[in-house]
């Protein structure tokens, strides 16, 4: 059943919003925010591997027609790209934006505005990029813009790497997670973003979002309501283990599962540090990606029709 409403508006409405971004701010004292657990004091201006400190930061916002169909539709996704990252691949698409810091800080009263804005522009949705290590800052701005009328669809547009007790802050708050399975090897993962336990927490993380929204679902005019949308980022020589990642996805969370297989790996940032990402991905690579996660029996495949930017 897809529903009449974005959660949040339930939540606001019995009063669960504000408690809920005051139970992510507390994590902040010593951040625990994300499995990094950097133990920093964020709300006293310290920065940890994100390095963002009690201020969200913002590289960007606007309508994007650059994201997956069922979040497009005919006036776009409304995008807010936030600075900076918990994850920090090596080969980032958006490498100024991640490592290099490239925005500005915004109050929660600033971000719930550039919400609204987007929402006056006629987009389908809020798509949060990057979202992660400013779970609290978007709890309180999310809160300010539904007094103030907001009433889309809420996107939590992550790199994968989450805590499970910190998603279950969410539960009512999102309708939409987008995240990316990017690596199944850890030691892959560890070369490239620092995060050997990348494998293990995406899976705890994907079983708690499907927990919280299900199979993603799909309203008449072809827009996203409700659900779980999947992407993987194919990378060069298999090192992303897309069979792994389809067969574990088929699986252990659903064959209904709607899974962006992406084919846009080009190696930057600081790519040819890795073996093997030195290179783009060859087509041979990609339709191999795509006939794997068929044969292990994903049913609901992206058709690939543009190029999708890549944290």
């Amino acid at each position: 059943m897809i529903p009449d409403e974005p959660s949040y508006i339930r939540t606001l409405e019995k009063g669960l919003l504000k408690e809920k971004a005051a139970k992510a701010y507390s994590l902040l004292k010593s951040c625990t925010l994300c499995p990094r657990k950097c133990g920093v004091d964020r709300l006293a201006g310290e920065t940890g591997f994100c390095n963002t400190a009690s201020l969200s930061w913002v590289s960007s916002y606007n309508p994007h027609f650059g994201e997956e169909e069922p979040l497009v539709g005919t006036h776009g996704s409304g995008t807010i790209f936030f600075t900076h990252c918990n994850l920090l691949c090596l080969f980032c698409q958006n490498f100024d934006i991640s490592h290099q810091g490239q925005g500005r800080e915004l109050t929660n009263e600033e971000l719930a505005g550039l919400m609204l804005a987007l929402q006056n522009q006629g987009c389908h949705n809020i798509n949060f990029v990057t979202p992660s290590h400013v779970v609290p800052q978007i709890l309180a701005a999310v809160e300010i813009a539904a007094r103030h009328g907001l009433s889309i669809p809420l996107v939590y547009n992550t790199g994968g790497y989450d805590r499970v007790s910190t998603l279950k802050l969410l539960d009512g708050v999102f309708d939409i997670y987008m995240p990316d399975f990017k690596f199944w090897d850890p030691q892959v993962a560890a070369s490239s973003c620092q995060a050997g336990d990348y494998p293990e927490v995406t899976r705890r993380a994907l079983a708690e979002m499907h927990r919280q929204v299900g199979d993603l679902k799909i309203d008449d005019a072809g827009i996203a309501r409700r659900g779980l949308l999947i992407r993987h980022l194919v990378l060069p020589g298999s090192l992303a283990g897309t069979r792994e990642v389809m067969r574990f996805i088929a699986r252990k969370i659903s064959p209904a599962s709607y899974v962006n297989v992406m084919s846009q790996y080009r190696p930057c940032g600081r790519a040819a540090e890795v073996n093997g990402l030195d290179s783009p991905l060859s087509p041979g690579d990609f339709q191999s990606a795509v006939q794997a996660a068929e044969e292990e029996g994903i049913q609901r495949l992206d058709q690939p029709h543009r190029g999708l930017m890549d944290r």
